[in-house]
């Protein structure tokens, strides 16, 4: 299915440079922040409270979320197991225990709804926020060397080389706007990451199978008009997935409440930059790289040759 069909290549490649430099200057000042304001990690990664609210009929979270932020505290508000179940997550200030701070809020809770009962109050620390970002970090990292290992079979160690640079790039430069705007991180956003690392290396794959692809059908193509060729007749299909990924990201960074907010937003800036670095930075990569016809076709042996190997035999 396709939207529309361009007759004409599109010479991507010709300003190539262009966008690897604006891709280059977006990751060091995404890499800056990382380093400089670092991350605004969430009570699960920092260590906190976490209260557990019961109410006879269905709970409002936004309303407890503003009378929470009203009585000047920062809380994480969720449904938990049914509509009446609310859990929410704090962090603990400076000589300050769990049991004052749950009473604190129950009591705050009871003044909007006398049917608020405490069910239970558990304490995070920071130990477990400690494992929880080891193990994130340990994710990413086993990630990304199984996509290199998966690209290289499939096609060729340049190409794996080159989707991993591009996947990565959208990785820091997620990181690098939580880091900016100081947006909290937390267990969904690193969901959320993974996601997109996956999704960037589907285009990749569909990019790179069509370049393969070129390569066997264009034989008198240079490498750059292949990879030209390649992403235009990709265009309708990426816009189709990308917009129909994005509607339902869109849908639920608008409905979705705070539950889902910042994972939405997460999912939204990686599919744009997918878009991006799968088809104007991958691509280049590929290109400086080396990647030859050679490489996918076997070269045919000349006629001459092997008539004068039959006539010797005769």
């Amino acid at each position: 299915m396709e939207f529309f069909k361009i007759r004409r290549t599109i010479p991507f490649m010709r300003h190539a440079l262009i966008f690897n430099v604006v891709s280059a200057i977006t990751f060091l000042a995404a890499v800056f922040f990382l380093a400089y304001r670092g991350l605004n990690f969430s009570v699960e990664f920092t260590g906190g409270t976490l209260i557990e609210v019961g109410y006879q009929r269905s709970a409002d979270v936004d309303r407890i979320r503003t009378t929470l932020d009203g009585a000047g505290f920062k809380a994480e508000v969720q449904n938990f197991g049914s509509s009446r179940e609310v859990l929410i997550r704090m962090h603990l200030q400076k000589n300050q225990s769990s049991a004052d701070l749950s009473q604190k809020v129950i009591a705050i809770l009871k003044k909007e709804d006398s049917a608020a009962e405490l069910r239970r109050v558990e304490f995070v620390g920071p130990q477990v926020g400690s494992e929880l970002a080891n193990l994130g970090s340990v994710a990413l990292l086993v990630t990304a060397v199984l996509i290199v290992l998966y690209l290289w079979m499939r096609f060729e160690w340049r190409f794996g080389l080159s989707a991993i640079v591009a996947n990565l790039h959208d990785v820091v430069i997620i990181l690098g706007c939580f880091a900016f705007f100081q947006w909290e991180f937390s267990l969904p956003v690193l969901a959320a990451v993974l996601a997109v690392l996956g999704y960037s290396v589907n285009e990749s794959v569909v990019v790179f199978d069509r370049v393969r692809e070129n390569f066997r059908k264009m034989r008198k193509a240079s490498t750059e008009q292949v990879i030209d060729s390649a992403i235009t007749g990709v265009i309708s299909r990426t816009i189709i997935t990308h917009l129909c990924t994005q509607m339902m990201a869109t849908t639920m960074l608008l409905f979705g409440g705070p539950a889902l907010h910042y994972f939405a937003l997460a999912l939204t800036i990686g599919i744009c930059f997918g878009i991006y670095s799968s088809v104007l930075v991958a691509s280049p990569l590929v290109m400086w790289l080396g990647a030859k016809r050679d490489q996918f076709v076997k070269p045919l042996k000349r006629s001459g040759a092997r008539d004068e190997h039959e006539g010797a035999v005769v």
